[in-house]
């Protein structure tokens, strides 16, 4: 019993201890599980540190962009500006390699939507922003190298990618994408992020080689449509090509077709299309017609970039624009001012914002007036053959309306791929001739001067720092004295422009006047530039700034600033800026109509014939204008208006070099204008320059523009030309006199008292300001501080008027108290129609001159009318007689106080009856023409031609057998006579200075032998 107890205990002792192990066990593992987890948990939270620790390593540079930051990156797009001409036609694109415009979600059509979603993320609707399976996908094929590579980003992480990743390759960049694309689709709907995305995405280039940006320049680019006329087949076309735009571009960078390029967007094609069958966007059917539609054929033709087909006008679109755009922000600015190198990185910007955000640029060119200049550029036929060392001869233009100052049209070149430069609105050069306006116009307005006014074109001495002294000249190298304000401007003389630039109108004056009618080019040192009227500027002036000035002539004295934009619009068409017009009132139409009538004869009869010669439609069209040249020729222009349109025209080298052809701008300007008129003939509505109130008619003196004195009428020195009435001289001219004078040594004198009235010249001279013999001693005083082989002859500074100093000295020479003696030799020399008689002078100091007797067939000898030789001249005279009749010459010498001599021996034509030969033969010492030799021929082929101030003779030179050492020129009132001598010269033409001069002419031939006879008489009507 007991030991079954105790067995009983034994086994109550090992049940406990079987069941304490048991309960060790399970609690031993229940630790072992925990620690486990423990574990576990541990390893993960560390394996998750780390790969967040990794995450946050790439992405460190990435900051976290709010809602604000995002939204604006989508709407903001870089879009292409377009400039325009006048009537609204597009000139071409913005200066970019890309174009860009915005299109909005409900314009595009479901076509392309859908076949984009198709083909680039089916699962787009649905999705957050990132495609699990599908990045899983395509990480497979990447690892398993499968034939099949399916890009795993959505267009969510594209858009992403592209906007703010700038497309880098860094190991970072998926995580930063994944990133951004939760974040956009947090902020953004569905219909937002596909709009932003065909916004944005790259697509080939276009037919005219633009890279295309944005689904809408595609469309347009590559089949030349609107997004709503795209059918099935172009739309699956355009959507394939964001993939490798590059490399399925059908066109190249130059607008060319790529054969390559477009085979393999159409199997890009296919692909899409059978991506819209499978996903059930499109039928079979659809299909089937899309893959059967010819996408080659409904291509946009290629086409040249606006740069290439109109570059010039493009870049100056561009300049003027980015101008405008920082003065509509800064309008305290100048243009002139932005051009100075401080803004040049301001307007670098502004540039670049242009380019870029979507600019509608309207300019005022006429785009029939544009192509019309272009071609007479780009003709070859008008211009001289290009030299190797001075390049291309160029030409600038500018066509301003005269009623608004809007240029119509320009020539800015004749390449632009030899040379970019604008010559019409960037480039300065000296304007020559055609700067003399400035001095003209405000010396009218202020009365110092009217079209019938005289000014007096002699020497003036300016100081040089250089030199010392400065002499300017005329373009012919001559003074032409007295002359008025018209003829001055008529034939662009220097002299008198500059007289007014210094003394009547002043630097300062002159120049404020040229800022006003839009000459901004001139510089602080251009106010002590003495010869700045005529061209001697720092820099000179633009095209385009002398066109305005003379424009604001032809529209009335109304200056109106020429410009070239009409106004700019946003890619939304909403104004930016729209020229004003601001007509500023400068000077009277009195004194623009008085401008334009002396610019007329300018054309008509002045430096600018050749003008008028070439110009069409003179007829129709009244035209004036002005010429201008520079030293050497290395400039020429012609600036000329009609009532309607003013046209400016510079010819000359990029490097100043002379021009062979010194009528180029005026043949230039007649061609553009005859094809302005041409191309735009409604455009020339005005017939003739109105005529103000105020303007009259008046006849002065052409010496002096008084009003005539009983002098000036009877010596016929009058004008007729217009006036403002308010400026009708009230004055008598007291400059011209009618005087008795001797001349002595070469110098006029009064006459002493004593001294008969037939042995003085009466003769219009005239009381200078300086007497003209003054102004030559200072001339000479002048000469002697240049270096002697810089010096002039003083008598290359007379004026050639033939007006004469006022005398205000008395003959100086002492009467001897003896009668004179007798000219001690006579030579007679038969010239056919007549004889010419030489003698010698007498010997005595104080000879006033010589009185001539004539008999008739043996009669007495009776003095002469009108054959008197005067002291200082040749002491020969010449008269006409019958074949038949005998004629005797006797001379008689006359002394200051009136005594005579003697009469010298006679002279006759033949033998006289009634004398011993050795009479005769010594009254006809000497003989006739031909002793020892004969007398020239007569000249022949006489010419006379009428200039502005006097006329000019040409003949036919004698053969040189015959030793003609002189020409004598004769004139009178009437054909038959009686004929004086009014020069000599030793060459084959005659120019003579003077305000009358219609008669007749002759001229005859002179050598050892004897004079000729006469030439036949021509007369100037």
């Amino acid at each position: 019993m007991s030991e079954n107890k105790e067995n009983r205990q034994k086994g109550k002792v090992s049940s406990s201890a079987a069941a304490f192990f048991r309960s060790k066990l399970v609690r031993l593992g229940l630790i072992t599980l925990k620690w486990s987890v423990l574990t576990g948990i541990l390893g993960a939270l560390v394996m998750s540190a780390a790969v967040t620790g990794y995450v946050a390593a790439l992405v460190k540079d990435e900051k976290v962009r709010s809602r604000e930051e995002i939204m604006e990156a989508m709407s903001l797009n870089s879009e292409t500006g377009f400039v325009y001409f006048r009537d609204g036609t597009v000139v071409g694109q913005l200066r970019t390699e890309e174009d860009r415009r915005v299109v909005s979600y409900d314009e595009i059509p479901a076509y392309v939507k859908d076949a984009l979603i198709a083909t680039e993320d089916a699962d787009f609707d649905e999705h957050i922003g990132i495609d699990f399976s599908g990045l899983f996908r395509a990480v497979k094929q990447r690892v398993f190298d499968e034939e099949e590579q399916t890009g795993g980003s959505t267009i969510t992480q594209q858009l992403a990618r592209r906007v703010f990743l700038s497309l880098d390759k860094t190991d970072s960049r998926k995580i930063k994408e994944i990133f951004l694309s939760l974040r956009l689709e947090r902020f953004m709907t569905k219909e937002d992020i596909l709009e932003a995305y065909l916004n944005k995405v790259p697509f080939g280039n276009g037919s005219t080689g633009y890279n295309l940006f944005g689904i809408k320049a595609a469309a347009k680019g590559i089949f030349g449509l609107e997004l709503d006329k795209l059918n099935l087949a172009q739309s699956a076309y355009l959507a394939g090509l964001p993939q490798q735009p590059s490399a399925f571009s059908a066109f190249t960078s130059k607008g060319e077709f790529d054969e390559e390029g477009f085979l393999k967007a159409k199997e890009r094609q296919r692909h899409v299309l059978s991506r819209m069958l499978t996903v059930g966007k499109i039928t079979e059917q659809q299909y089937r017609e899309a893959l059967a539609f010819d996408l080659q054929g409904s291509l946009a033709k290629p086409s040249r970039k606006a740069y290439n087909t109109y570059p010039y006008l493009m870049l100056e679109a561009e300049r003027q624009a980015a101008e405008t755009l920082i003065l509509l922000e800064h309008p305290e600015l100048t243009r002139e001012q932005l051009r100075s190198p401080e803004y040049a990185d301001a307007l670098k910007d502004a540039k670049e914002h242009l380019l870029r955000g979507g600019y509608k640029v309207y300019t005022t060119i006429d785009k029939k007036l544009y192509d019309a200049m272009r071609s007479i550029a780009e003709n070859p036929e008008h211009f001289t053959k290009d030299h190797p060392e001075k390049g291309m001869e160029q030409v600038g233009a500018v066509l301003l309306d005269n009623d608004t100052g809007a240029i119509l049209g320009m020539i800015e070149g004749r390449d632009f791929y030899k040379e970019q430069l604008n010559h019409a609105t960037q480039m300065q050069r000296q304007p020559g001739s055609a700067m003399k306006f400035a001095a003209y116009v405000p010396a009218l307005e202020s009365g110092a001067i009217q079209p019938g006014d005289v000014i007096d074109d002699v020497p003036i001495i300016l100081k040089d720092g250089g030199k010392g002294v400065h002499i300017p000249r005329n373009w012919d190298n001559k003074y032409h004295g007295l002359i008025t304000v018209r003829q001055a401007l008529n034939q662009s003389w220097n002299i008198p422009a500059i007289k007014l630039f210094l003394d009547t109108v002043s630097i300062p004056s002159t120049w404020d006047f040229a800022k006003r009618v839009g000459i901004t080019s001139l510089t602080e040192d251009d106010n002590h530039a003495q010869t700045g009227i005529i061209g001697g500027l720092e820099y000179g002036v633009s095209v385009e700034e002398l066109t305005n000035a003379y424009a604001t002539i032809a529209n009335k004295g109304t200056f109106n600033d020429a410009f070239f934009i009409s106004r700019i619009t946003d890619s939304e068409d909403n104004p930016i800026y729209e020229h004003k017009l601001n007509p500023a009132p400068v000077f009277s139409e009195q004194t623009a109509y008085l401008m334009t009538d002396m610019l007329r004869t300018v054309v008509s009869s002045g430096t600018a014939k050749e003008v008028n010669r070439r110009f069409k439609h003179g007829k129709n069209i009244p035209i004036v204008g002005k010429t201008g040249t520079t030293s050497d020729n290395y400039d020429l222009w012609f600036v000329g208006y009609s009532p309607d349109v003013t046209l400016g025209v510079w010819i000359g080298y990029d490097k100043p070099s002379t021009l062979r052809e010194s009528l180029r701008a005026k043949r230039v300007w007649a061609e553009v204008m005859n094809e302005v008129v041409a191309s735009k003939p409604e455009l020339f509505e005005t017939k003739a320059f109105d005529k103000p109130e105020g303007i009259v008619q008046k006849t002065v003196s052409a010496v002096s523009g008084d009003l005539p004195s009983e002098a000036v009428v009877q010596a016929k020195l009058t004008v007729t030309d217009i006036f403002n009435r308010k400026y009708i001289p009230t004055k008598v001219d007291d400059v011209l006199q009618i005087a008795r004078t001797v001349t002595v040594g070469g110098k006029t004198y009064s006459p002493q008292p004593g001294t008969p009235d037939d042995m003085t010249k009466t003769r219009p001279v005239v009381s200078r300001a300086e007497p003209i013999s003054e102004l030559l001693k200072r001339i000479e005083e002048a000469m002697r501080k240049l270096p002697e082989s810089q010096r002039k002859p003083i008598e290359r500074f007379r004026p050639i008027d033939g007006f004469g100093d006022a005398p205000k000295e008395v003959d100086p020479r002492a009467e001897d108290g003896s009668n004179p003696t007798a000219p001690p030799k006579l030579t007679l020399l038969n010239t056919g129609k007549g004889v010419k008689v030489l003698f010698s002078p007498s010997p005595h100091n104080d000879i006033a001159g010589y009185r001539v007797y004539r008999s008739i067939d043996g009669g007495p000898f009776q003095a002469v009318p009108g054959k008197t030789v005067l002291n200082g001249e040749a002491p020969a005279f010449y008269d006409e007689v019958p074949d038949k009749r005998l004629h005797g010459y006797q001379v008689v010498a006359v002394d200051i106080a009136g005594k005579t001599s003697p009469p010298s021996s006679p002279v006759y034509t033949g033998q006289p009856g009634g004398i011993s030969a050795d009479q005769a033969d010594q009254g006809n010492e000497g003989g006739s023409a031909g002793e020892g030799g004969a007398a020239p021929a007569a000249p022949q082929q006489l010419a006379a031609e009428a200039r502005d101030l006097g006329m000019k003779l040409t003949w036919n030179p004698n053969p040189a057998d015959q030793s003609v050492k002189q020409y004598n020129v004769y004139f009178a009132e009437q054909e038959s006579g009686p004929y004086q001598l009014i020069g000599s010269t030793g060459e084959a033409s005659f120019e003579y200075i003077s305000v009358t001069v219609k008669g007749w002419y002759r001229v005859t031939a002179l050598n050892d032998a004897g004079e000729s006879p006469p030439s036949p008489s021509v007369q100037l009507k």
